[in-house]
């Protein structure tokens, strides 16, 4: 499945703020798969110097993780596709 990673702004002074954001969406993809949308929250990337917060999710299409930032009020800046490089692709 496709990853997706949702930008949204987060000044450094709200940096609390990035664990209630990491909750809602978790809550939201459960809330998606019972209405039959399987979108998947991995993790998320703080840089306080650009006060930039990216939200990571697989899900089938870019409307469906746009979908899933709306409902967990990320108020996402852009949502691309992201190829990302997993842990057996490392190993040497």
């Amino acid at each position: 499945m496709p990853s997706y990673l949702v930008e949204t702004y987060l000044a450094r002074g709200d940096a609390g703020e990035r664990a209630a954001r990491e909750l809602r969406a978790r809550r939201v993809t459960k809330e998606l798969a019972r209405e039959r949308t399987l979108v998947r929250f991995n993790h998320s990337i703080y840089v306080p110097e650009d006060e930039i917060c990216f939200f990571v999710f697989e899900a089938p299409t870019r409307r469906a993780a746009v979908l899933a930032a709306h409902r967990a009020e990320l108020a996402p800046i852009r949502v691309v596709e992201a190829e990302l490089l997993r842990k057996e692709s490392r190993k040497q």
